[in-house]
């Protein structure tokens, strides 16, 4: 369980409450969000119980199949009123009671979340019982749920979102790579723990995205594809939206110019896919160089997606008729590196964060972001509420940061109208000998190296 004690820690404060409660748990599929629920429930009286998708009907059918294997005895088709009733006989301490992808049932039965309600209004005062309703779909619960349940969702006492895990818990799970290791694996993965199982710290990136995605009997050849079908119809427009972007079309016209959809239907689509989380908009820190700042810039946010679309659904053809080794060495290899600095940028900006909540930087920030400019992007900013910044550059797609980079980040401060109070230079490896002697003399310019962080 790295990384998830905030969510265990919400999640026993309200077990320790009086009463009884309906929590909501959500997150991606493969981000852990089960492993979270069995591991709070290890210690308590706990049922858990997986939604299939089907029918009211079927639904009861189900559940009632579930408890008879558990000596509980039902009617074939029995009212969830019964199935709660059931579940808390004989209890003596709070009992808990999951029900994973319970959007399953909402969808098929309006009757459900009336029903639940209405049960836990019905208790005696001596018997507690806690909810925990989880969800894979996102965009579900936080954009269709409320409307959905209607009334009932006043009766939920509280949401958890269960997100992906930063870059720093996936190196305590990955013990057997180095940082650039881990940088590339991050690049691909992303922080759901679910797709880490799939590589194995005792081979190479390279090993590990051969036998783990290119070859064709592996679970995540089709992941970034299945990722798509799950959620969403017509993901032939989809595809073409998320492969346009991987190509490099950020922009709203670029997008326009090279699909042929109308700017209306691309902006429903593009809304659909960042509720899902799978596209975000970035917006540009907020400065006085406004007019030198890209405006309306999209970019794939789920990492696995991203590297789908860049080397996988391009190539498809390619796909199938070559041995991964090939595959990787003919459409992967001369860009990976370029590919996973996008992410080497991500990582720096958690650290940036985490430093910032340890009080580990010279001020205490109130807004991190970056500024995408025209001519340039700072990949950090970090500014306290009486305007000291942190400006910072990441080099991940070469080994050496040179002077020239240092210079063109001021240059692009003084686009964005910036003032440099600290300079942060964030390198794969290591710095050039002019970059070193300067950061010797100004004591506002530090270097930092990815095993240094």
């Amino acid at each position: 369980m790295l990384g998830r004690a905030s969510e265990l820690k919400y999640l026993k404060a309200y077990y320790e409450r009086p009463g009884s409660q309906i929590l909501v748990v959500y997150g991606q599929k493969n981000v852990g969000k089960t492993a979270l629920l069995r591991q709070f429930g290890q210690d308590k009286l706990c049922f858990y119980y997986r939604a299939c998708s089907g029918s009211g009907r079927e639904q009861r059918y189900q559940w009632a199949k579930t408890l008879g294997k558990e000596g509980v005895s039902l009617e074939e088709y029995p009212a969830y009123s019964q199935i709660f009733g059931a579940l808390l006989k004989k209890q003596t301490d709070k009992k808990v009671i999951i029900i994973d992808e319970f959007q399953n049932i909402v969808r098929a039965d309006d009757e459900f979340m009336r029903d639940l309600v209405h049960f836990i209004r019905g208790l005696a005062a001596d018997t507690q019982v806690m909810f925990l309703l989880a969800s894979s779909s996102i965009g579900w619960v936080e954009n269709s749920m409320v409307a959905r349940i209607g009334e009932a969702a006043y009766e939920i006492s509280g949401f958890v979102k269960v997100r992906e895990l930063e870059f720093d818990v996936m190196m305590e799970y990955f013990q057997g790579f180095n940082m650039e290791q881990g940088m590339e694996a991050y690049a691909v993965l992303g922080g759901v723990p679910g797709l880490w199982k799939k590589f194995d710290d005792r081979l190479g990136t390279r090993e590990n995205i051969c036998r783990a995605i290119l070859n064709r009997d592996a679970l995540l050849h089709w992941e970034g594809q299945r990722i798509l079908e799950e959620e969403l119809r017509e993901t032939s427009v989809y595809n073409t939206i998320l492969a346009s972007i991987a190509a490099g079309k950020h922009k709203l016209n670029d997008l326009y110019q090279h699909t042929g959809f109308s700017r209306a239907k691309i902006s429903v689509y593009l809304k659909n896919l960042m509720e899902l989380e799978l596209v975000e908009k970035v917006f540009s820190y907020d400065t006085d160089g406004k007019a030198n700042a890209q405006k309306g810039i999209y970019r794939i946010s789920n990492h696995f997606v991203h590297f789908y679309f860049t080397y996988l659904y391009p190539n498809l053809s390619s796909l199938e008729k070559m041995t991964p080794g090939e595959f990787y060495n003919k459409y992967i290899e001369a860009t990976f590196r370029n590919y996973v600095a996008e992410y080497f940028k991500v990582i720096c900006k958690q650290y940036i964060e985490k430093w910032n909540r340890w009080e580990r930087l010279p001020i205490k920030a109130e807004r991190i972001g970056e500024w995408v400019g025209k001519l340039g992007t700072i990949d950090v900013i970090a500014q306290s509420k009486t305007g000291e910044t942190i400006l910072g550059i990441c080099c991940g797609d070469k080994p050496l940061m040179c002077y020239a980079d240092y210079e063109w980040l001021l240059f692009c401060a003084e686009k964005a109208k910036l003032r440099a109070d600290y300079v942060y230079l964030f390198s794969l490896h290591s710095f050039d000998e002019k970059l070193n002697l300067e950061a010797k003399v100004k004591r506002n310019l530090k270097l930092i190296s990815m095993d240094e962080m």
